[in-house]
C-alpha cells in the first residue's frame, strides 16, 4: 500500500481540488492521489488553522508535513512578509505546494524537502498536522527534529486526533523538557502548543 509519507508515490496520479474556505481566506488548492487527505482539506489541519493565532510577521516559518499545502499557504496569507517553509518527503506533495503557492501568487513559500533546509535556519512558528500513522518512534525522532529549530521565542502548534495519541503525545513532550499545553480540544482533535 502507497503511503502518503512515501517520498515517490507509486499511486497512479488522479489530479483534483479542493476549496481552503476560511474566514479571512479562500483559495483553491490543486491536490492528487498518493498525498494526504486529497480529497478534502482535513478536519484536523482545519481546526488547525481556525484555532491558532496569526503567525509572527517576519522570519522563518515551518509547515511540517506539508502535504499539497493548505497550512503553508494559510501561513503565508497572514504573514506576508515571513518566509514559510513547506517541508515533506513526499515529492508529489511537495510539487503540489510550490504550483498551489505559484497560483496563489504566495511567492515566500518554499517547497522543500526535509533534508533541503539550510541547517542555519530557525523557525519562530511551526504549524503541523503531524505524520502520526509514521510510528511512534520516527514520530519521536521527526518532532524532536524540527522543534530544537525553533527560535527562543518560538512556538510551534500540532494537531493531533484524541485516539491518535494527542494525550500520550503531550506527556511525552513534557517529558522531553518543552512546555506544551493543550490549547484548544474540538471534534476529538487537540491543539497542542509546544515552546522552549
Amino acid at each position: 500500500m502507497a503511503h502518503y509519507f512515501s517520498e515517490q508515490p507509486k499511486t497512479a496520479s488522479r489530479p483534483g481540488s479542493v476549496d481552503l474556505v476560511l474566514p479571512d481566506l479562500h483559495l483553491r488548492l490543486e491536490t492528487d492521489s498518493g498525498v494526504f487527505s486529497p480529497e478534502r482539506v482535513d478536519v484536523g489541519t482545519r481546526i488547525l488553522l481556525e484555532t491558532v493565532p496569526p503567525p509572527p510577521q517576519a522570519g522563518d516559518l515551518l509547515d511540517l508535513g506539508c502535504g499539497y499545502g493548505p497550512i503553508a499557504l494559510t501561513m503565508a496569507s497572514r504573514a506576508p512578509e515571513a518566509t514559510v517553509w513547506a517541508v515533506d518527503v513526499n515529492r508529489r506533495s511537495l510539487e503540489l505546494t510550490a504550483r498551489n503557492a505559484e497560483a496563489a501568487r504566495l511567492y515566500k513559500v518554499r517547497s522543500v524537502h526535509v533534508d533541503e533546509v539550510p541547517d542555519d535556519v530557525k523557525f519562530r512558528a511551526i504549524w503541523s498536522n503531524p505524520a502520526i500513522r509514521i510510528g511512534k518512534q520516527a514520530l519521536h525522532e521527526m518532532l524532536t527534529r524540527w522543534l530544537t529549530r525553533l527560535t527562543p521565542d518560538g512556538v510551534a502548534y500540532l494537531v493531533v486526533q484524541k485516539h491518535l495519541g494527542s494525550d500520550s503525545l503531550q506527556r511525552w513532550l513534557g517529558e522531553q523538557g518543552w512546555q506544551v499545553s493543550r490549547e484548544a480540544s474540538r471534534a476529538a482533535y487537540r491543539i497542542l502548543k509546544v515552546t522552549r
